[in-house]
């Protein structure tokens, strides 16, 4: 599954103001993250992913994405349960003459596709243990 979620930030919404979206997802594990940065971005509008109150992207707290005409795209392995399986992406800017759509897309796969086995079950048959 891929989920694709977007903000497009209106001017009035001023400077510095920080915004949510909250991206609802399904259980299992997060395997790639795009967040996509529309031509004029400018390196000016900046995003945070988090689940709960954790900064997962980027791991460094506090830091942010961010570019111009630009993809940050990474591999991951990070789980999601059902009973939490929302993520929450912080946007802000720091030019509120120029704001552009930003989308980030997120796959997601049950964990049994991703790992099969676990891993006293690959050891067992590394060992030819039944």
């Amino acid at each position: 599954m891929f989920y694709a979620f977007n903000l497009v930030p209106l001017p009035a919404w001023g400077d510095g103001t920080i915004f949510e979206l909250e991206m609802k997802l399904t259980a299992g594990v997060i395997h790639q993250v795009d967040v996509l940065f529309q031509v004029d971005c400018d390196h000016l509008q900046f995003v945070q992913i988090f689940h709960a109150n954790h900064q997962l992207w980027p791991s460094n707290r506090g830091a942010s994405l961010r570019g111009n005409a630009t993809v940050v795209s990474f591999r991951e392995f990070y789980e999601i349960d059902a009973s939490d399986p929302a993520l929450t992406a912080r946007f802000w800017s720091t030019n509120q003459d120029v704001w552009e759509e930003i989308i980030v897309q997120i796959g997601l796969l049950p964990k049994r596709i991703i790992q099969p086995l676990s891993f006293d079950e690959l050891l067992a048959a590394a060992q030819g243990i039944e």
